[in-house]
């Protein structure tokens, strides 16, 4: 069985005040997360306030995405062994809102998920279909997969997050038959490429529009190993019970 992860990614949401605030909240409301793996991606201005204020709990720390070079000149971004520094176990790239709003590419992503592993970050590598695309889920999955684990190792680093982005922010998710069907999919690319046994260790989260009332449905696959979670991650109380939904795991 593969260890469930629920991720909280905040988005461009919270000032260090209120981000210390949330986590104080989430700390009570989660308390004993069960064996389940929990993480949380603020915003880069609170990723060390955030960090300390996680100290001594089992609460991981997040980034919400990284360059793809080490150093050098160029401004305003900021580098995986940044982050790693901080104190990040993980950070999200390829995230839907990066591809559409700041134009980034599967090239791109792959770089960058090539400098998360080297700086010794688990990726969450995001992949998903727009609106347009919904009759070609397979093709595109694919797609975005294997460009972006092309010369990856052990596929087993990285954790790879489903987000149709017709649902991300939708209020309207895909089906838990629909998510299941895409880790599936992920699966088999990775059983092809690597071979069954690393496929089986690499877990498969569902991200897009979860929220308490329907992550069950979702965590309660055994194709889906967690959720990358967006706004239902604002509120501890919510996001407490979708970590609560995630089943208790032993090992």
């Amino acid at each position: 069985m593969r260890r469930p992860l629920i991720v909280g990614n905040w988005k461009l949401h919270k000032t260090v005040g209120e981000a210390i605030a949330l986590i104080e909240k989430l700390k009570l409301a989660i308390g004993d997360p069960g064996g389940r793996e929990v993480a949380i991606a603020p915003p880069f201005t609170a990723l060390y306030a955030v960090r300390g204020a996680l100290c001594g709990t089992p609460i991981a720390l997040a980034g919400q995405d990284c360059h793809g070079e080490e150093k050098g000149a160029f401004t305003g971004a900021v580098s995986a062994g940044m982050l790693r520094d901080v104190g990040c176990r993980y950070v999200i790239v390829g995230h839907s809102e990066r591809r559409e709003h700041f134009g980034e590419t599967d090239a791109a992503i792959a770089r960058k998920l090539l400098a998360a592993l080297a700086a010794g970050l688990a990726p969450i590598l995001c992949l998903g279909e727009k609106s347009k695309d919904r009759g070609r889920t397979r093709e595109v999955i694919t797609r975005q997969l294997e460009t972006a684990l092309a010369s990856v190792e052990r596929p087993d680093r990285v954790v790879i997050a489903y987000e149709p982005v017709w649902a991300i922010g939708s209020g309207t998710p895909a089906t838990p038959a629909e998510a299941a069907t895409v880790a599936d999919l992920v699966r088999e690319r990775l059983a092809a490429g690597w071979g069954p046994e690393m496929a089986g260790r690499t877990r498969v989260l569902y991200g897009g529009s979860v929220n308490a009332t329907n992550a069950g449905g979702f965590l309660g696959r055994e194709e889906i190993d967690g959720a990358l979670v967006g706004g239902a991650s604002l509120d501890a109380t919510t996001f407490s019970a979708i970590v609560e939904a995630a089943p208790f795991f032993e090992g």
